[in-house]
């Protein structure tokens, strides 16, 4: 389990909620009977932490109440089997009542006692009424096609950006705006033409990078209760910045700078967490660079906001461990035994790619991925390809039945007969297989490559150098 999560998970339940008089949110939901609810908080897109529990009466009456507020932010009201029903604000007033039905809860809502969710309601009411009247007239467009269903679809469109303009007007005081704000992309002036007359999508793509965060308040710290900042921060940085390791290092420290320019210390919390948390085992490969980065910057360096010192212990440990397994090193002298214990190092693999396995005999990932490894070997072997499998195995003779089951004799196996080897703090070696792919220099260009992605990899590691 990553710690970072655990960190965070840690803090979000322990926050304090900002000063305000007793909870007492009642409600009505017609349809729905004797069925225990939860009141939970967003933590993310796709998590929430659960902050109080309510039962329903014989007649949907329900009411989630306490003496100490919570955090504010955008909640959801959640099923005994998870469902998620409606969302509801939570401000500093925690005193309101809800009317709905379990026919449509978004719109048969209706709010007594409080603006914000009053404003928030009207708001997703229109959308929801303006995306049923594009939805007929689109199925209106199968049977036919012409201007006037174009046309009207246009207006459709035009009068609900107009009203979403004028309603971030009218409630710009409101948290409700600030998260329909948020959830929508920022509007594209008409681009400048390019010499051969087209439109120039590199300045409008340049413009639409250099504007994104314009609809983020980094000083709202409720919005780290709402999906709509983990979603933005993901397309950002997988869809706007180049993935490489010092991309994503400005990238990150840009982002970070707003939230500290916005002081709110849940939103710097939240943005160092997330994109710490996010290249600890990222999807690119080499750009866990970003994680040490981070790690160091932030974490080490003392401005995280939450910190304690087993954390910084952990993380210290953790940066100390990867720093020297980064794509771009030299990977870290080896020195083991083969089945005839005469000692093979690593250094004296002549290769154009090496492959070095880290694995246990007995594991059973890495036997499910054996054969692959072997059909990759196989094949690609007359290309300069070696493989380099250290077991780390505690029993020879596991490993020695190991290679004589699959075949892979012609691989260059070894064991740490002396046990003198830390896999685990010298190597990264937290599961089994660990793959590192190695150049003719012996330097990393690839870790944490699973086998059936080897020879694709390679391919694209050739092609870079063409």
């Amino acid at each position: 389990m990553r710690f970072f999560k655990l960190l965070f998970v840690v803090y979000c339940l322990t926050i304090n909620a900002s000063q305000a008089q007793n909870r007492a949110i009642s409600g009505t939901i017609k349809g729905l009977k004797n069925e225990r609810l939860i009141l939970a908080h967003y933590f993310g897109a796709t998590q929430y932490f659960s902050k109080d529990t309510a039962q329903t009466d014989t007649n949907g009456r329900f009411v989630f109440d306490g003496t100490m507020p919570i955090s504010e932010g955008l909640y959801l009201v959640v099923n005994s089997k998870k469902r998620q029903l409606f969302e509801i604000i939570i401000d500093k007033n925690q005193t309101f009542s809800l009317e709905t039905d379990t026919l449509d809860y978004f719109l048969n809502m209706k709010i007594n006692g409080s603006k914000e969710n009053e404003v928030y309601y009207n708001y997703q009411k229109k959308l929801r009424n303006a995306a049923a009247e594009i939805k007929v007239l689109q199925l209106q467009q199968r049977l036919r096609t012409d201007m006037l269903l174009n046309n009207k679809i246009a207006n459709v469109r035009s009068e609900l950006s107009a009203y979403y303009k004028q309603f971030i007007e009218d409630n710009s005081n409101t948290f409700a705006a600030k998260i329909y704000q948020a959830a929508t992309n920022i509007s594209l002036p008409v681009p400048p033409n390019r010499k051969d007359g087209k439109p120039d999508s590199v300045w409008l793509f340049s413009y639409y990078r250099n504007h994104y965060w314009d609809n983020i308040d980094f000083a709202e710290e409720r919005l780290t209760r709402t999906p709509h900042l983990q979603r933005k921060l993901d397309a950002y940085f997988d869809n706007l910045v180049y993935q490489t390791p010092d991309s994503l290092t400005k990238a990150a420290d840009f982002v970070i700078d707003k939230a500290r320019a916005g002081k709110a210390k849940d939103m710097i919390s939240y943005c160092i967490w997330y994109l710490t948390n996010k290249y600890e085992n990222p999807k690119t490969v080499g750009t866990e660079a970003v994680f040490v980065h981070l790690a160091e910057k932030y974490y080490l360096g003392g401005i995280m906001p939450i910190t304690d010192s087993l954390t910084i212990k952990s993380i210290a440990q953790k940066v100390k461990i990867m720093k020297p397994l980064l794509v771009g090193k030299t990977m870290p002298a080896l020195s083991m035994s083969d089945t005839l214990q005469i000692p093979r190092t690593l250094a004296d693999v002549k290769a154009n790619y090496t492959i070095v396995v880290f694995y246990d005999p007995e594991c059973v990932h890495c036997r499910q991925s054996t054969p692959a490894l072997k059909a990759f070997y196989d094949k690609n072997k007359t290309r300069g390809v070696q493989i380099y499998a250290a077991a780390i195995a505690h029993s020879p003779e596991q490993w020695r039945k190991y290679i004589q089951e699959f075949g892979v004799q012609n691989w260059i196996h070894v064991y740490d007969y002396s046990f003198r080897i830390d896999f685990k703090n010298e190597f990264d070696v937290v599961t089994t297989p660990q793959i590192y792919v190695l150049d003719k220099d012996k330097k990393i260009v690839g870790r944490r490559i699973p086998a059936e992605q080897l020879e694709a990899f390679i391919d694209f590691e050739e092609r870079k150098t063409k």
